[in-house]
């Protein structure tokens, strides 16, 4: 699974795609004055005198030097790294103890989960690099389109970048494990290494071909919309089966996992799993079969590289901007509030970035409501109607635990503006305003609907007012981790960027420091609700507001005395 090493490079790979900004003085030193820095760049064989070969390790020392760049000078980032390293060992670790001890299981279950699991891989590496870490730098190839590099170069240089990381290694791990769990004798244990280390393989050259294949279109504004919108039906794909079991459609998990099996056998990754678990004939030819694959894949490759590498950026195209005053513009007096709160909403109406954030609560907040309703066996209506309601205003709040990132460079111009932390209170009351102008309105839709489907429509003003104060208060502690836990959002290419490489530790301890916080803050209005006292619903909105006020009170405070550090963590060079 390409999910990353705590910062984007790792996620989706491709460090040698990062040819710009910091990447770039690191791609010059390498490729310009790689003649001497080893073996991997050496004189052409069958070139001019003066051509230099450049070999993937260039890419592989690019990548590491990218992040460590990011890591240095910051103990934050460095414990942030630090934190999804130790992540990523515990996923490998685990990971491999359970393919390895299918080994206790009857073979034909065994194998079952290892096709599933392996099919879960591959279908993760082409598609998680798009809906949940976007096509950033690190994954486009038209950064390095000016340097004098053969499209080989750039395949092995970018394949070799895609496997570094701590991250991918533990997703081999876990798939090594399958030997362990499946193969008998010697020739099923060598067959077997080879079947996962080519498969492996194969989930590295799929996601290198899709994002290749997508890097032209997802530099468009349409293409991002496209892609913003499609994730909400990712995430309910993906929670399709485990709202079905919940439904009661299946009662016999074995009967579901031998259907999903019968069915994935005939793709590459059941072809890899019955390879580990054969070890004669028919693995040596599912063995050639992915290599066949792989090849197949390359060549795919190669060539949308090639077209990627030629093609126009469609990004750089005129397209009409139309002025316009939104309707706080026209409420709201003029000033830095109304500024601010304009600029919010417009990010939110018209940057896929912006966007994505609603796309991905209101994602989670469906499929975590079916949820609840597939189990609820007769559970008070009231939990029914409040639940989704509070988890939908969390999952809002959350989407802003990192306020500023999206300004990115321009963050500098607040410099020129404000003076005093009351300025960036003010700053920070727009961004709470804009987002309460689209909140409060769809946390009243949601909480009508959950009460309807609860059974009982009086449960939606409790409801309503309930995920109101919650809303507050994650807001309140969005912005203390706003200012105390800075991170840039990748500009450009995809809605779905998370953080600059080396700051991707930093964006999960915030994010997952304001869930923790807004849970523990919401729960003494929250937790009353739902046990029956629906008075207290009545002091959600006051008691959310109260929080959100004293979180802008600090953090323009914190704003205000170490504004360069913030400056510097919001628009690194991504």
């Amino acid at each position: 699974m390409n999910t990353g090493d705590g910062d984007d490079g790792d996620r989706a790979g491709g460090a040698g795609g990062r040819a710009s900004g910091a990447g770039g003085d690191a791609v010059s030193a390498d490729v310009r004055g790689g003649v001497g820095a080893g073996t991997d760049v050496s004189m052409g064989a069958g070139g001019g005198a003066g051509t230099v070969r450049v070999g993937p390790m260039v890419f592989v020392r690019l990548k590491l030097r990218l992040v460590a760049g990011n890591l240095s000078g910051s103990t934050q980032r460095l414990l942030g790294f630090v934190f999804t390293a130790l992540a990523a060992f515990l996923f490998g670790t685990l990971g491999f103890l359970a393919t390895a001890v299918l080994r206790l299981a009857p073979a034909d279950i065994a194998l079952e989960a290892v096709t599933v699991l392996f099919t879960v891989f591959l279908v993760s590496w082409a598609v998680v690099p798009l809906l949940a870490f976007g096509l950033d730098d690190t994954l486009d190839p038209s950064r390095l389109a000016l340097f004098p590099l053969r499209t080989g170069q750039l395949v092995t240089g970018m394949f070799a970048a895609s496997v570094t990381g701590v991250w991918p290694l533990a997703s081999l791990a876990v798939m090594a494990g399958a030997v362990v769990g499946l193969a008998t004798g010697i020739g099923g244990v060598i067959l077997g290494a080879v079947a996962v280390l080519l498969h492996f393989a194969l989930c590295v050259m799929i996601s290198r071909l899709v994002t290749t294949s997508l890097s032209g279109l997802l530099r468009t504004r349409r293409g991002r919309d496209v892609l913003a919108v499609s994730v909400v039906f990712f995430v309910l794909a993906a929670q399709l089966p485990n709202l079905l079991l919940n439904g009661g459609l299946s009662a016999d998990p074995r009967a579901v996992l031998h259907g999903l099996a019968s069915v994935l056998r005939w793709t590459p990754s059941g072809v890899a799993a019955g390879s580990i678990a054969d070890g004669g004939l028919t693995a040596v030819a599912g063995v050639v079969l992915l290599a066949v694959l792989i090849a197949g894949a390359g060549w795919l490759w190669i060539a949308a590289l090639r077209r990627a590498l030629v093609s126009p950026d469609a990004s750089t195209q005129g397209a009409a901007v139309r002025n316009s005053r939104g309707l706080l513009a026209r409420v709201l007096p003029d000033g830095p509030l109304a500024a601010v709160a304009g600029k919010e909403l417009k990010y939110a109406r018209r940057d896929p970035r912006g966007r994505v954030g609603w796309f991905a609560a209101i994602a989670v907040t469906g499929v975590m409501a079916f949820s609840l309703y597939g189990d609820g066996d007769g559970a008070a209506g009231g939990v029914l109607a409040i639940a989704p309601a509070c988890i939908g205003a969390v999952m809002i709040s959350i989407q802003w635990c990192n306020a500023f990132g999206i300004d990115g460079r321009s963050l500098w111009m607040n410099a020129v503006a404000y003076g005093t932390d009351r300025d960036w209170r003010t700053d920070i009351a727009g961004r709470h305003l804009a987002v309460a102008t689209i909140a409060v309105p769809l946390l009243l839709v949601l909480a009508t609907v959950a009460a309807l489907l609860a059974g009982d429509v009086r449960w939606a003003v409790p409801a309503a007012l309930t995920a109101w104060g919650v809303l507050g208060a994650g807001l309140g502690v969005g912005a203390l981790t706003s200012v105390l836990m800075p991170y840039t959002v990748p500009e450009r290419l995809n809605a779905f960027t998370g953080a600059a490489p080396g700051q991707g530790g930093v964006a999960f301890v915030a994010s997952f420091g304001a869930l923790i916080g807004t849970g523990l803050l919401a729960l003494p209005i929250a937790l009353p609700v739902v046990l029956g006292l629906t008075w207290v619903s009545a002091l959600a909105v006051p008691y959310g507001l109260l929080l959100s006020w004293g979180g802008r009170r600090v953090a323009g405070k914190i704003a205000f005395a170490r504004y360069p550090a913030l400056l510097e963590a919001s628009s690194m060079a991504t």
